[in-house]
């Protein structure tokens, strides 16, 4: 099937004018439907939300395989977005820092000799090839981890409105058919899978994949307060050396940063698999890498996670939605939902197989905390970086990065009474749940996981919204 993903991808990448330009550092074998992106893992699964997606089967204490014996019943997959360009704020700052340096410093040399005639010109927020690429592989796995149920079913798919989300969600919809189509036994009477529903993102709609009516929240410095007094520890040693490098300018600590933006971005643009290394990587260390992971990590869990205290508060209105799909019964919920639209059949069923959703990294951060899933992982420091350990595997790289996957899967088994089994997998990784008793595979009864969302099914704190 990956195979077929190349195929099918390669036209549309050709119509987009993608070039390669030669790179010392390159690897061509690193895109795959089943691992994702797996170029230089040192270095890019160290850039947080802007890694590309990644498969983390292997750090995965228990198998995430389908347990023998066992039927997948239901499936909700919730998805980021692919790899995409800089949004247009940040844009603005890294093109400016980037003709700064080339009108300003007077010798260009050595590693940072590519400067002098690199010509920036990102999109705006939309998807790069290789995001494009992401998420139609995303849809072929999807179809072949869940084959038993796509046979005879396609997702009923909901995406948040923006541009970037959308596309990912098409993209998504195009290799899961691809794939249904080439399947001999899969029912071919079916049409393409669609975009079932479009949530608005504003302050005025409520939408689940990506609240923004939680006044207090949106007022909320916390996360920014937190990454300045991290970067206040790591920033000044890189600074330092960066500064002897490009004479005639000064640099800011917020510069050091945008240049280390600046590696993962131009490396997601410069092709439709990822395989080249970008020169801004270069500049850096991997041990400096680790440390702009944990600072963007830092941004992840006081942002939109349990750290802030509204961050679990978004992801309220989402998990109780969940609840509603797994048990087959209606939304009982008063805070980011959409009462019009999930008290339809139309655009809320709740007689589905497979459900797919599309949202942002700060979507989804906020869905895993009102869920609990990372319950274990105590505040993080402020002032050092803490191991994956330490942090109980909260890391911005492993939990949203581009093309991030969740699926909550439910099932019956064999040996169980056939009483529904409900277990979590994010980027293939098998998440320990916390509020239900859990077996060896990682999975808890039905009734005992919703039992165990208190949080979402009780409204949480959403009160504190707008007090």
């Amino acid at each position: 099937m990956a195979v077929l993903s190349r195929l099918l991808l390669s036209a549309s990448v050709a119509a987009l004018g993608v070039s390669a330009s030669p790179l010392s550092r390159r690897d061509t074998t690193c895109s795959s439907v089943d691992e994702g992106y797996t170029c230089f893992p040192d270095i890019a699964q160290n850039w947080g939300m802007y890694a590309p997606y990644f498969s983390l089967e292997a750090d995965s204490s228990i198998s995430p395989d389908v347990p023998t014996g066992c039927e997948i019943t239901l499936v909700q997959a919730l998805t980021r977005h692919g790899a995409r360009y800089p949004t247009s704020g940040k844009n603005a700052h890294y093109q400016a820092l980037i003709e700064a340096i080339q009108t300003n410093v007077t010798h260009l040399e050595g590693q940072y000799a590519f400067l002098k005639t690199y010509n920036y010109s990102f999109g705006a927020g939309t998807l790069t090839p290789f995001g494009e690429l992401e998420l139609y592989q995303s849809g072929i796995k999807f179809y072949n981890r869940y084959e038993s149920l796509a046979r005879d079913n396609v997702p009923f798919v909901r995406s948040s409105s923006s541009e970037r989300v959308v596309d990912s969600s098409e993209q998504f919809n195009a290799g899961f058919q691809a794939t249904k189509n080439a399947d001999t036994l899969s029912n071919k009477t079916q049409s393409a899978p669609v975009i079932n529903v479009i949530l608005e993102e504003s302050s005025t709609f409520n939408n689940t994949l990506d609240p923004s009516i939680c006044t207090n929240f949106e007022n909320s410095d916390l996360a920014d307060d937190v990454q300045a007094t991290f970067a206040g520890v790591f920033v000044p040693k890189i600074l330092k050396r960066v500064q002897a490098h490009l004479h005639g300018i000064t640099l800011t600590t917020k510069d050091v940063i945008y240049l280390m933006d600046m590696c993962p971005f131009d490396t997601i643009a410069r092709t439709s698999d990822g395989s080249e290394l970008s020169p801004f990587c270069e500049l850096f260390t991997k041990s400096e890498w680790e440390q702009y992971n944990y600072y963007q990590s830092l941004g992840k869990y006081y942002g939109y996670g349990s750290g802030n205290p509204l961050g679990p508060a978004q992801g309220i209105g989402f998990t109780n939605e969940l609840i509603a799909r797994l048990t087959g019964t209606p939304v009982q919920d008063d805070t980011s939902t959409n009462h019009t639209l999930d008290s339809s059949p139309v655009t809320f069923p709740l007689n589905q197989a497979l459900y797919a959703d599309f949202s942002h990294d700060n979507g989804m951060e906020p869905i895993f905390a009102a869920m609990g899933l990372f319950n274990g992982t105590k505040p993080l420091s402020e002032t050092r970086v803490e191991s994956l350990e330490e942090t109980s595997d909260f890391s911005a790289a492993w939990s949203v990065p581009f093309a991030a996957r969740m699926y909550v899967e439910m099932m019956t088994c064999h040996n169980d009474s056939n009483e529904p089994l409900v277990r979590v997998l994010v980027n293939d990784r098998v998440i320990s749940l916390y509020g239900c008793e859990v077996d060896s595979l990682g999975r808890c009864t039905r009734d005992d996981f919703v039992q165990g969302l208190s949080f979402a099914r009780s409204g949480g704190n959403w009160a504190s919204c707008f007090h």
